[in-house]
């Protein structure tokens, strides 16, 4: 998950984009030159730009002739930014500590996030379904108390259901659960 403005101007620089893409399995400077269309200089030249930010790394080596040649790939397979991004990091650190299931609600949104890119990568190079349920409501309470309550039933509702069905061995599920104003959207 991206918050560097950097790492996240690398990703739209359409150069940079394409060697990233390019880079899901390990080449060199010189095939992605090849492959992009490029000259050698100027591929090394991002290449070089995404290694100093984290973007690729160093896999190996590959000899060819009398020359030994880098090999690269790409640090992930999907990039995804940060909503975290474009947020004053020491005004989120001091809101965060205040509200600290604010904080939860984010992280839930970035690993949902992630999550989503993963499954949907396997998915679509598997071409099998993947076993999901969502569910999205919209509730409205009338004041704080009976929002108070609502979310009390909640938690020991789900906590009774996580019991009675969770189980220590078998195939691993994250069962992801969020309460949160609704956003106008205009």
């Amino acid at each position: 998950m991206l918050q560097d403005p950097r790492q996240v101007s690398a990703l739209a620089h359409p150069v940079r984009a394409r060697v990233l893409d390019a880079l899901a399995s390990p080449n060199t400077a010189a095939g992605l030159a090849r492959e992009l269309g490029r000259s050698r200089q100027n591929v090394g030249y991002h290449l070089k730009a995404l290694e100093r930010l984290g973007l690729v790394e160093r896999t190996g080596e590959r000899r060819k002739g009398n020359f030994v040649e880098q090999l690269y790939v790409s640090a992930a397979r999907h990039f995804s930014v940060s909503p975290r991004f474009t947020a004053d990091p020491a005004g989120l650190e001091a809101l965060f500590r205040d509200q600290v299931s604010l904080a939860r609600v984010a992280d839930l949104g970035e690993r949902l996030q992630r999550d989503a890119t993963a499954l949907i990568a396997t998915a679509s190079s598997q071409g099998e379904p993947v076993p999901s349920a969502t569910v999205e409501a919209e509730v409205r309470f009338p004041d704080a108390e009976a929002r108070a309550a609502f979310m009390a039933e909640y938690v020991e509702t789900v906590s009774t259901l996580l019991a009675k069905h969770g189980a220590t061995d078998g195939e691993r599920f994250r069962i992801a659960l969020a309460a949160y104003p609704e956003m106008e959207t205009t």
